[in-house]
């Protein structure tokens, strides 16, 4: 009786530490984890976020746990956790970031940056607060959670409890979790772009036959509702294109490593 006791004992606090290893991955990739690491949610919403996907995440990962002997190797392998943690939410950030630097390309390039700021807890033009929260609408309208929670898994087969990642492996990781934020978010501000550069060769074609014209005054609405319409002729599309990267992305986040 009292050898079964010792065993039980001895499989609760193993159980017990494996949660608490699970939690501390998880609990740092929600600070910056998409949608749950925003700014404006609050922290009890992400502490209960992170309690949930430990409950999820738990169960299909505890065989693939090692226990560590011994306080220092607890420490180790808990720091080990949140540094995997940290590194896989900054990761998946940066394709929502992908957003926020698409919306501030276009506002630069149509004059709107400044007009429609923004001085929040995320400061950024309007036009990132739009594409911002609408792709975030989408991603949570098509199970972003259950997406989030395959990823969590994946990271154990990726980056192993107990193993410390390379240095060198997370630097090329991020770096082309980086180009690839950046390259999409050229590709959804690339029509407005265009449109913008068009449009400031023929402003300065105008200016040019007609001098004693303001063209500035006739210009700037010209390109503000046009920059308008073709947001709300292009956005749904734009919004369809990131999806699916973002979902290309979330399905396999450890393709990218070199």
């Amino acid at each position: 009786m009292t050898e079964t006791l010792s065993q039980l004992q001895g499989i609760g606090t193993s159980a017990a530490l494996a949660a608490v290893l699970v939690f501390a991955r998880i609990g740092a990739a929600m600070v910056a984890m998409p949608a749950y690491g925003q700014g404006f949610v609050p922290m009890r919403v992400r502490l209960a976020a992170a309690l949930a996907f430990t409950a999820v995440v738990l169960p299909a990962v505890l065989p693939t746990i090692p226990v560590p002997r011994g306080t220092i190797a607890a420490l180790g392998t808990l720091v080990g956790e949140v540094v995997i943690g940290a590194a896989l939410g900054a990761f998946l950030r940066l394709i929502v970031q992908a957003l926020e630097i698409a919306g501030a390309m276009i506002a630069q390039s149509t004059s709107l940056a400044q007009m429609f700021g923004g001085d929040g807890a995320e400061p950024m033009p309007a036009i990132s607060h739009l594409l911002l929260m609408a792709g975030i609408a989408l991603a949570a309208m098509l199970d972003l959670h259950l997406r989030l929670a395959e990823a969590l898994i994946l990271s154990y087969q990726a980056l192993p409890v107990g193993v410390l990642p390379d240095p060198g492996v997370l630097k090329g990781w991020g770096l082309q979790g980086v180009i690839q934020a950046f390259a999409l978010a050229f590709g959804l501000a690339a029509p407005f772009l265009i449109v913008a550069t068009l449009y400031n060769f023929a402003l300065g074609a105008i200016n040019r036959a007609m001098p004693q014209l303001m063209v500035m005054m006739v210009g700037a609405p010209a390109v503000t509702a046009g920059t308008l319409l073709l947001l709300l002729a292009a956005v749904p599309a734009l919004l369809v294109i990131w999806h699916d990267a973002f979902g290309a992305l979330v399905a396999d986040p450890f393709a990218v490593r070199p």
